[in-house]
């Protein structure tokens, strides 16, 4: 049984019981109070070993009081929990020295072991010098953004070099801004390369320079943000490889929309070039995998677009609840486009389910207007992940066809069924068939088990 003693600061009454009694039955003693005064006094008086604390337990962050907790007891780990779970939250923790930071509401084991390393003196986060902005462009509360925030909070103020994954429209550059917005290179310069975009012998004059000009991976005090890596040219390939086994170059985020491990498999991208990149690996969840964060993005963008000099506007409750349906094939960025469009164009102040499902439509409509371009993204899908492991199974035979359409008509379904809110009448009209077709397609399909 350890002599331990944790001091804990929580205003919620069922939370700090929850965690004293965790906490009691790990072996530790407990100290406990919802009042920042009471917490501060205890830690002057050299009282615990440990601090958890809630970020707000009153109008006052902690933030606040932790220069005077340092100034008694510089050494005494602190660790933090808060409900306002956003990257400026994660950021200030890290920013102030803090042991660790968990956003509410978290697992009651993942405290204990943070409370059992903190007092084993493991993994202590150094602070820093550097301030958060006051604006910031990550957006999102969910379980998902939590993880990014942490990660963020974790490499902000370090040089390692970060790759970001994740599908197009996530955030990726916004999440690479906010890693040199808040740490120690926010005072160097941010320099943004899109790969995918540039012919070869400009990525090399930009990356490298030339005998008169020198490039930007040269740059010291700068963070290089190297958009879809995965297109960079074989020649650069190697020169980066070259310039990354120096020191004193731009510290190198990158990101990318498929997975470089693909293509170091499939041979179009150095292996050494990977595992140099591939330091720390940031995933960006799509827009479909943190619906609950859809209602404080708009929010966020109708904001956004007033403050551009276009009229008010409110979103109703139902058009709320089409937009958490719908899935954002285009993640974040379509999602904020629709947003700026009927700002600037619906008349009313209000907007609808009607006017959301006519942008839906619209879109999906403009997007299938080139035969040829559907097509060809369909023949793309089906070698990338369809006919490989199809063509496996070709001994039982005749399943190839059934396969491949069951493939396409699920999602159809689902996503007709989104736009629509769930009415099966409506998803039939939409999709142009019958009713008891749509049910028994449904049930084939085994999407009335929740697929």
């Amino acid at each position: 049984m350890t002599s331990k003693t944790v001091l804990l600061a929580e205003d919620d009454a069922s939370i700090r019981l929850i965690v004293n009694q965790t906490l009691v039955s790990a072996g530790y003693t407990v100290r406990a109070t919802s009042s920042p005064e009471a917490l501060e006094r205890w830690i002057q008086n050299g009282e615990g070993d440990v601090a958890v604390t809630d970020v707000y337990l009153t109008d006052t962050p902690i933030f606040e009081l932790l220069p005077s907790f340092r100034l008694g007891r510089p050494d005494l780990p602190i660790i933090v929990m808060s409900g306002q779970n956003t990257i400026l939250t994660a950021a200030s923790a890290a920013q102030h020295g803090v042991f660790g930071y968990l956003p509410k509401p978290f697992d009651i084991d993942q405290l204990v072991d943070l409370v059992d390393r903190a007092l084993k003196g493991l993994a202590k986060t150094k602070p820093t010098a550097s301030s958060a902005g006051s604006s910031l462009p990550l957006t999102g509360r969910s379980e998902p953004m939590q993880e990014v925030y942490r990660i963020i909070s974790k490499v902000m103020s370090t040089d390692l070099t970060v790759l970001i994954e994740g599908e197009s429209g996530t955030g990726k550059e916004l999440a690479a801004r906010a890693i040199h917005d808040l740490g120690n290179h926010s005072s160097g310069t941010f320099c943004s390369l899109d790969l995918a975009a540039m012919p070869t012998d400009q990525v090399n004059r930009d990356l490298f320079g030339t005998a008169e000009i020198s490039g930007l991976a040269h740059q010291p005090d700068a963070t290089l943000y190297l958009d879809e890596i995965g297109d960079l040219p074989a020649e650069a390939q190697t020169q980066l490889v070259k310039l990354m086994r120096e020191e004193g170059g731009a510290r190198i985020i990158a990101s990318t929309r498929q997975p470089l491990s693909t293509l170091v498999d499939a041979g179009t991208f150095r292996e050494d070039l990977y595992y140099r990149i591939n330091v720390v690996r940031i995933d960006m969840p799509p827009l479909r995998r943190r619906k609950e964060d859809i209602p404080e993005l708009v929010q966020a963008f109708l904001i956004r677009a007033e403050r551009r000099g276009l009229s008010e506007k409110q979103v109703d409750s139902a058009a709320m609840d089409l937009m958490t349906a719908y899935d954002w094939p285009g993640n974040v960025r379509e999602l904020e486009n629709l947003i700026f469009r009927l700002a600037a164009l619906s008349p009313d102040i209000a907007i609808t389910q009607r006017d959301i499902e006519r942008e839906i439509r619209a879109e999906s409509l403009k997007e299938l207007a080139s035969k040829a371009s559907f097509e060809s993204e369909v023949e793309t899908l089906l070698h990338r992940y369809v006919m490989a492991d199809l063509l496996k199974g070709t001994e039982d035979g005749g399943r190839i066809h059934q396969e491949v359409l069951e493939r396409v008509e699920r999602p159809l379904i689902r996503l007709a069924l989104s736009v629509t809110s769930g009415n099966k009448l409506r998803t039939a009209a939409l999709l142009g068939v019958n009713r008891n077709t749509l049910r028994a397609r449904i049930n084939a399909l085994g999407m009335d088990k929740g697929d």
